[in-house]
């Protein structure tokens, strides 16, 4: 079964194309779920659109909901379409994230960490002149947030939770390997799914986020596995689909997972 649960659209200011375009690229691309999982606003500030090009504005989020649910009955029975979100994960914030995303019908809410001590992960310079001290201290905050987020029973997925390194590929290198299978056991003790995310292509690092060997660790672990492109244009959606999946059973795993309406459905490898 092919699917795909994370893609973005017009609405987040940094994406191509709106969501029917999403889903005429799904069905182009074989897929039989797909899952529409543009960034939430940010609740965080009371003004409609904190941060333009990041995240849509709190007038558009009922229009986007709206319109989802719209194309999940029109394209019944030709692709089935998943109301998504993804929402990043600020503990300052997390109630106020919570009461918002729990009055909407979500299939599924994928939890992702951007930023720590209010620097994106992505930040090139954050790391110039640091000591390696430092660097394991920035790594160990990393996964210690995503691990507060699995334990906040907002998400059912965990978003790209290697993602820092996609910007500085040497992130893989800092020794931290405490921090990560500690990160590992909580989510596998919370039930909750982390993705193949094979949008690291497009950054400096390359592949795919995690790395095979967190995905190894996770195995190990019992953490299940979802895909998401995360599409930013529609060119993208179900990109490398078949080498994930290739993959994933080269390591161990034979199974994968998605939502809908909150429930897991665990589909063979």
């Amino acid at each position: 079964m092919k699917f795909d649960l994370h893609t973005h659209h017009f609405r987040c200011g940094h994406a191509d194309g709106n969501i029917r375009n999403y889903v005429e690229a799904g069905i182009k691309a074989g897929l039989e779920v797909i899952g529409i999982s543009d960034h939430t606003p940010y609740f965080g500030d009371p003004s409609d659109q904190a941060f333009p090009h990041i995240a849509m504005a709190k007038s558009e989020f009922a229009a986007y909901v709206e319109e989802v649910l719209a194309l999940k009955k029109e394209y019944e029975g030709v692709i089935d379409v998943l109301l998504g979100i993804e929402s990043d994960y600020f503990p300052e914030h997390v109630e106020a994230y919570r009461k918002i995303l729990d009055a909407y019908p979500f299939d599924y809410i994928i939890g992702s960490v951007h930023s720590t001590g209010g620097v994106s992960i992505f930040n090139k310079g954050r790391w110039r002149g640091l000591e390696m001290k430092e660097k394991i201290a920035i790594k160990t905050e990393y996964y210690r947030l995503i691990s507060e987020s699995a334990r906040s029973s907002m998400f059912q997925i965990l978003g790209h939770i290697d993602a820092m390194k996609g910007n500085y590929p040497d992130f893989s290198n800092i020794p931290a390997p405490g921090p990560i299978d500690d990160c590992l056991k909580v989510i596998a003790d919370c039930g909750v799914a982390i993705e193949i995310n094979t949008s690291g292509k497009t950054k400096l690092s390359g592949g795919w986020y995690p790395s095979d060997d967190i995905l190894e660790r996770a195995l190990r672990y019992g953490v299940q596995v979802t895909f998401g492109s995360d599409a930013h244009k529609p060119s993208r959606v179900g990109d490398e689909h078949e080498a994930v999946a290739a993959r994933l059973k080269e390591i161990g795993f034979n199974s994968w997972v998605y939502y809908k309406q909150k429930q897991k459905i665990e589909v063979p490898l």
